[in-house]
């Protein structure tokens, strides 16, 4: 599994929740397996996004796809992405 974090601005969340939803068959034929949002606290426009892929190359033909750019503008994101394909090495639960 490959892992994509991607931090972004928006002009409005609630508007762009709406498409990030819409969006969800596009994200699941990609390689998608599951998503988390996160935002600072106080600051619901600033997202932290965490995917998990089935492998790093369909994860990579979605960040590049045009699709994709097209629903981010649509969705109101207001600057260039912060974009990193990550590999885990360990994980533990206490």
């Amino acid at each position: 599994m490959t892992y994509l974090l991607i931090k972004h601005k928006v002009s409005d969340y609630k508007n762009w929740k709406i498409v990030f939803d819409e969006f969800i068959d596009y994200r699941k034929v990609g390689g998608e397996k599951d998503y988390k949002i996160f935002h600072p606290k106080g600051d619901p426009n600033n997202l932290i996004l965490l995917f998990q892929w089935e492998n790093a190359d369909s994860a990579r033909e979605f960040i590049e796809s045009r699709s994709l750019q097209q629903a981010m503008a649509q969705a109101g994101v207001s600057e260039e992405p912060e974009i990193q394909f990550l590999e885990m090495i360990d994980a533990g639960n206490l």
